[in-house]
């Protein structure tokens, strides 16, 4: 095995597109891999042709290159218009970062359960999916409940695997897949890596996201009492053993990035912030094997 195929899972961070040259040029020194850039609800004024040569630039500057991982756009297209058509423009424009994959939410038809979505659903992101694939897209779908459940909510509808066979089968195009991550398993009570097993095949970016569950809390009070029964976490401050997972992806042949999504820790936030993802940097790195070795 190569360095190069060593490294065929990389490990990176989201950061926001709106101050991403500058952010990437302060953070890039500590090693990371890779970087999602990440667009919000809509992509606004943002020229993405500038960015995507000042990235590519800045990047280049380094002894082992890191590479733009992933987009991502994170509003809802089945119900805005503009969304939607940012949809159209991201996935266009991605391989002009120098990436394949594109993350983001299904949308979602608010305050509906999930299978009212399904035909919007269907409407929407066919087209996008046949577009993807002309252009050597793929796009994964972030688990994030946004708060919502099986009978209401506002954003996406891909945060349960009941409604991601019904949104493979409405739109039945390889091309479409998950932005997966431990922790959305872990806030509905379930073990991630027996997921992981069952859906690699559709697992086509990782948000480097764990989680910590407060068993006390769910033994007396249940989980709808209204108190906090979990707790987001950076990689390396929660319970999922990364060591297994990055070992279930090698033996999956999974190729692409864990990319720490930050900003969510209770402990090792505002000025810990950096300090917390520098840690889950070299975590995730360790839980990947260390250091790559030959064989002599």
């Amino acid at each position: 095995m190569s360095h190069e195929m060593f490294q065929s899972i990389r490990i990176g961070t989201l950061v926001q597109a709106d101050n991403a040259v500058d952010t990437v040029r302060a953070i890039l020194p500590h090693g990371f891999e890779s970087f999602q850039i990440t667009f919000g609800q809509r992509i606004g004024d943002i020229d993405l042709l500038s960015l995507a040569d000042e990235l590519k630039e800045l990047l280049s500057e380094t002894d082992r290159p890191a590479v733009i991982s992933a987009l991502g756009l994170y509003g809802n297209p089945l119900i805005d218009e503009q969304t939607r058509q940012d949809w159209e423009r991201i996935v266009d424009v991605a391989p002009i970062f120098g990436c394949n994959i594109v993350g983001g939410f299904t949308g979602r038809i608010p305050d509906r359960p999930v299978p009212e979505s399904i035909e919007p659903f269907q409407k929407c992101f066919e087209p996008l999916a046949a577009r993807a694939a002309e252009n050597g897209v793929r796009i994964a779908f972030e688990n994030c409940d946004m708060h919502g459940d099986w009978e209401r909510g506002d954003w996406n509808i891909a945060h349960a695997p009941k409604a991601w066979e019904m949104m493979f089968d409405a739109v039945q195009n390889p091309s479409l897949g998950l932005e997966w991550e431990p922790c959305h398993q872990m806030v509905s009570l379930i073990d991630p890596l027996p997921q992981l097993r069952h859906w690699v095949s559709r697992i086509y970016h990782i948000h480097g996201k764990d989680a910590q569950i407060d068993w006390d809390v769910i033994q007396r009070e249940g989980i709808r009492s209204g108190l906090p029964y979990v707790a987001h976490r950076t990689p390396g401050f929660g319970e999922t053993d990364w060591t297994r997972l990055i070992s279930e992806l090698r033996q999956h042949g999974y190729q692409g990035s864990i990319d720490i999504e930050g900003w969510h820790d209770p402990v090792y936030c505002g000025e810990l912030e950096m300090t917390g993802q520098v840690h889950a940097l070299n975590y995730l790195k360790r839980c990947r094997g260390g250091d790559f070795i030959p064989n002599p």
